[in-house]
């Protein structure tokens, strides 16, 4: 099987990560991906912020957390029953944060491909990744502000969403692919 292919098929949502740092070799190989991305009219309407200070992380967990606690309390108390870490202890995390541009209705779709290629990038270096939507909840109101000055957001992005990135704790099964969402029209 072609490696690429090989790759998209056995990446998995990874919820299980050991405490082994990322080499810097590989957060560098991963970022340069992700701004090797695709995106519409060329616009890049993302920055890569990449994060492997711990205790920073768990502080944005905690805040995640708690801003889902305060806007979905069903998805907050499945998060709980996991464990109760949005990070799941993965070593280092992918912010994304993308420019707030009414005129630019693609932002989400770059949004997407942009973090899908960190997922990939991840998993061809033997990596876990989790696409994490949630992380959003931790950059509301003056936390949130907090934050993006922390992480060095520039003025007018907002943060919608993050990939963690570490070494599995245990290996996944990708999700079960749908084969009837596939029509061929010739």
């Amino acid at each position: 099987m072609n490696e690429v292919l090989k790759v998209i098929s056995t990446r998995f949502s990874c919820r299980n990560f050991t405490d082994e740092p990322v080499a810097q070799e590989h957060l560098e190989a991963i970022a340069k991906a992700a701004v090797e991305s695709p995106s519409a009219m060329n616009l890049q309407p993302w920055r890569i912020v990449a994060v492997t200070d711990r205790e920073l992380l768990d502080e944005i967990d905690s805040a995640i957390m708690e801003g889902l606690k305060e806007t979905d309390q069903n998805r907050y108390d499945r998060m709980v029953a996991r464990g109760g870490k949005i990070f799941f202890g993965g070593t280092a995390v992918f912010f994304i944060p993308t420019k707030i541009d009414e005129s630019n209705p693609y932002t989400n779709i770059d949004l997407g491909i942009v973090s899908q290629t960190i997922a990939l990038a991840a998993t061809s270096l033997g990596l876990g990744s989790l696409i994490c939507g949630y992380s959003r909840h931790g950059f509301k109101g003056e936390k949130g502000k907090y934050f993006a000055k922390r992480l060095g957001f520039p003025p007018g992005y907002r943060l919608d969403l993050a990939v963690v990135v570490g070494h599995k704790g245990a290996e996944g099964s990708p999700h079960e692919p749908d084969m009837s969402k596939i029509s061929y029209i010739a």
